[in-house]
């Protein structure tokens, strides 16, 4: 999916294809696509690093006296988007955002996943790859364009049509996709009515964030184009499955998996059971990156096959952390709480860093649990020394508040603007009368 690409090579993309705007591409502390728009006429400046925005107008960036922020475009990141007209073509840049005294800006997400893979490498590994799976919603939408939450099918898990409405919105947003570079590997109706899945190839982790936003920013357009609302809401709808972000994680030094020994036990190696020895201790300090909203917590409950408690195995999938079975190359581990309402660059941050907080200090991973932890009582739990997630986003930044490795791998401005930011969605939330507790208890009481 990466095409290295210099500045030269830009201009002559820009010529050849007749491209007329440029969209150069942030994301704020949330993982929102943001965007400041240009001209073809503009695009030398900002090649050259010359385009300011203002950044005290995008959450958990700056104050207004210390606004002045330049967008610097990774030209490995050059997209022409398909479903824009074909005279006067749009494309797009992904940038790192950069202080006005020319520094890397701390409050940049992309930045904050730059220097965990920065530390990966000086620890001897050289990539740091990511496969993710993203779930989502498909929703019919109203007279007036506005979502609903009802669902455009009836279809569960692998179902084709002419049950699987949504099958003509996949094709196309798959066909989208591999035209602007990504490699498909399944697409499929999910569970739930109206949920899907399209699982495009791993790579390394920088661009398997920039490819999970594009990802999202495709799904939502093109859905739309079928007169359908997509959303990455972790739970949009009560009683039936939610939407995760199965990530499979693997380290490389050079062609080597440092995962795979063969003649380890499960053929894993040393590497592989410290990091999932650091991620299983970690797990709980991160998990507001990995499942950031107050929505996270109604998919994280017991039923719904989502991860709620700290275990692994490579026989079962109800455990938070699951080895697949592919040994050699494509030697992983599968964490399975994230969701894909996270900000991929701080949630993969997140996850490489309890990794090698794993290998640095050779932590060891509990014993794996192969049944079914789904069906054990409390007790069961408990013998076999299984906790549990935190259980709603207030317990999440509680933990992670306490954690100098995410306050380390975050930097102290993002760790600060985050959990601000977090207490107060808890707190909106948290004071807020709902229809639930009006149907039980207004004429209760």
């Amino acid at each position: 999916m990466k095409v290295k690409r210099t500045k030269e090579d830009i201009f002559e993309l820009v010529k050849e294809q007749n491209v007329k705007f440029i969209r150069l591409q942030f994301t704020d502390i949330f993982g929102v696509l943001k965007n400041v728009a240009i001209t073809v006429d503009q695009l030398d400046r900002a090649m050259n690093n010359e385009c300011m925005f203002d950044g005290s107008s995008i959450e958990g960036f700056a104050r207004i006296e210390e606004s002045d922020m330049y967008l610097r475009p990774d030209p490995d990141t050059f997209v022409i988007f398909p479903w824009r007209p074909q005279v006067g073509k749009v494309a797009r840049l992904i940038c790192d955002v950069y202080t006005a005294e020319g520094e890397p800006f701390s409050g940049d997400p992309r930045f904050v996943l730059k220097k965990a893979i920065s530390k990966a490498s000086a620890m001897g590994y050289d990539h740091y790859n990511v496969g993710a799976e993203c779930e989502f919603f498909l929703f019919l939408t109203d007279a007036d364009g506005n979502p609903t939450t009802i669902t455009h099918d009836n279809a569960g898990y692998f179902d084709l049509g002419p049950i699987d409405l949504g099958e003509n919105a996949r094709r196309d947003i798959s066909m989208v996709l591999e035209e602007m570079g990504f490699e498909i590997e399944a697409s499929h109706h999910e569970v739930a009515p109206g949920q899907h899945e399209i699982d495009f190839k791993y790579t390394d982790a920088l661009t398997a964030a920039d490819a999970i936003l594009t990802f999202k920013l495709v799904v939502k357009v093109i859905a739309q184009r079928h007169g359908l609302h997509a959303t990455f809401m972790p739970k949009p709808i009560e009683g039936i499955n939610g939407s995760g972000m199965h990530t499979n994680i693997s380290l490389f030094r050079g062609d080597e998996n440092v995962f795979f020994d063969p003649a380890g036990e499960l053929q894993l190696s040393r590497d592989a059971y410290h990091f999932l020895g650091g991620l299983t201790q970690n797990i709980a300090a991160i998990t507001a990156l990995t499942n950031p909203t107050v929505n996270s917590y109604k998919r994280l409950v017991p039923g719904y096959e989502a991860p709620v408690y700290v275990a692994w195995s490579a026989k079962n999938r109800s455990p938070l952390i699951r080895i697949p079975a592919a040994r050699g190359t494509s030697t992983r581990l599968e964490l399975r709480n994230p969701d894909p309402s996270c900000n991929p660059y701080l949630a993969l941050a997140g996850i490489l860093a309890a990794g090698l907080d794993g290998i640095e200090k050779a932590l060891e991973p509990p014993a794996p649990v192969n049944a079914n932890i789904f069906e054990m009582n409390e007790r069961a739990r408990k013998k076999n020394k299984i906790v549990s997630l935190p259980g709603d986003l207030s317990e999440a930044i509680s933990t992670m508040k306490q954690s100098a490795l995410v306050k380390e791998v975050l930097g102290p401005h993002v760790f600060d603007k985050f959990i601000e930011a977090k207490t107060s969605e808890w707190n909106s939330y948290r004071t807020k009368v709902t229809q639930w507790e009006l149907n039980s208890y207004l004429t209760k009481y």
